[in-house]
């Protein structure tokens, strides 16, 4: 499952919403919506997830979270 790309579309909006949101975060540290729109342009991104995602609906979905959290993790030397 690991080299599957999956494809999105969200609005240009939604791209400047997040960009921002997540830039903050690099230079901060911490996930804080300051702004309604970020909760929105969130919110939206994970119906987007919603519908292409299957993995979510296996019985071993917990083991393949993992899984995923352990390939996208920096190695540590």
């Amino acid at each position: 499952m690991s080299d599957e790309n999956v494809q999105i579309e969200i609005t240009n909006d939604e791209a400047l919403v997040l960009f921002e949101f997540l830039a903050r975060f690099s230079q901060t540290g911490t996930l804080d919506v300051v702004d309604q729109a970020e909760e929105r342009a969130l919110w939206n991104l994970s119906c987007v997830l919603e519908k292409i995602l299957i993995e979510p609906f296996y019985p071993d979905y917990l083991d393949i979270i993992q899984a995923a959290r352990d390939r996208l993790r920096d190695e540590v030397e």
